[in-house]
């Protein structure tokens, strides 16, 4: 299976059910808005196709997410921070994009405190399912 050198992915200690819900949990609990749940697999379903178990996590907090797209727009296409909980042949994995890979690909700079939190949070939230 193709892999994004940018991306990281952790493998989670739950069912996949289990981990959309502490994840879920957690993402609330530390102060975050979590925007949207996205079953991909019930999207592919709906078209007559099949997918393994699927589902994006859509969430950040403004007060770190603003001030970044603020001053690099196009970081904007990669905000709200997000990840994928995925299941293949009995392995429930989380993957998300480190702000690192977001701020060399947009070329961000001067904005290590902001990145710094995004990466620390995005640690923490998986930590909680690894």
């Amino acid at each position: 299976m193709p892999t994004d050198p940018t991306a990281t992915t952790r493998t989670s200690r739950f069912s996949y059910s289990e981990t959309i819900a502490t994840l879920s949990q957690a993402i609330v609990s530390t102060g975050n808005a979590l925007f949207a749940t996205i079953d991909q697999a019930a999207a592919a379903a709906k078209v007559g196709l099949q997918l393994r178990p699927t589902t994006l996590i859509v969430f950040g907090n403004p007060k770190g997410g603003t001030p970044l797209m603020d001053a690099f727009p196009l970081t904007a296409l990669e905000l709200p921070l997000k990840l994928l909980v995925w299941e293949a042949e009995g392995t429930v994995n989380v993957s998300y994009v480190p702000a690192a890979g977001l701020a060399a690909r947009y070329g961000v700079t001067g904005m290590e405190s902001i990145l710094q939190n995004m990466d620390r949070a995005l640690d923490a939230l998986t930590g909680a399912v690894t």
